[in-house]
């Protein structure tokens, strides 16, 4: 079996946010009622605080007992878990977005007032003190973005790709299912294609 780096692959996971917002809730001008299948909020929590622990490197794959579910009640959930998921890895691209964009901000900020703070050195104290505070507000939201936040959306980030890519198996028992090798290898191909 050939090694993959999963992190980068759960990193790179694009969400389709613009479809799923498209397909729920706007419809030729309308607000649509079809297919409006989402998850219970309690469900996602719990699949959240299941997957954290687990290493970055492994894929998920999330095992539903249930033998009385028909082919399309099947094709429903794993649909409505891929979705729910991919919307919620939208949401974090674009908080990351939001914030990269803040901390573009706070640099542009940090050198103008950086430059002002500077040409003011001849003048009186009581202006300087301005561009001062200035200079110590970007400053410190620049680096709160660096070594905070931004980790953090990362984190969450590959958290929600990982979520978006996970593999939805149904079994008929309570057992614990035991997967071969080849069995491993094609989830591991499933989860490289849906890239």
């Amino acid at each position: 079996m050939k090694k993959r780096n999963f992190i980068q692959l759960f990193e790179r996971k694009k969400s389709r946010i613009d479809s799923r917002i498209k397909r729920d809730y706007i419809e030729n001008g309308t607000y649509s009622a079809k297919d409006q299948e989402s998850l219970n909020p309690d469900f996602v929590d719990f699949l959240k605080d299941s997957a954290d622990p687990i290493p970055d490197e492994c894929p998920l794959v999330l095992n539903v007992i249930g033998d009385c579910l028909s082919a399309d009640e099947k094709k429903i959930i794993k649909e409505t878990i891929r979705d729910d998921f991919s919307y919620r890895l939208g949401l974090v691209e674009r908080e990351q977005e939001r914030e990269f964009r803040m901390f573009i901000l706070m640099i542009i900020g940090l050198i103008i007032s950086g430059l002002l703070l500077w040409l003011t050195i001849p003048l009186d104290e009581v202006p300087r003190e301005i561009f001062v505070v200035f200079f110590w507000f970007f400053g410190d939201r620049m680096f709160e973005y660096i070594f905070i936040t931004g980790r953090e959306l990362r984190k969450e980030k590959r958290l929600a790709g990982r979520l978006a890519s996970i593999k939805v198996n149904f079994s008929d028992t309570y057992e614990k299912p035991h997967y071969t090798e080849e069995q491993i290898s094609q989830l591991y191909a499933e989860l490289d294609l849906d890239q």
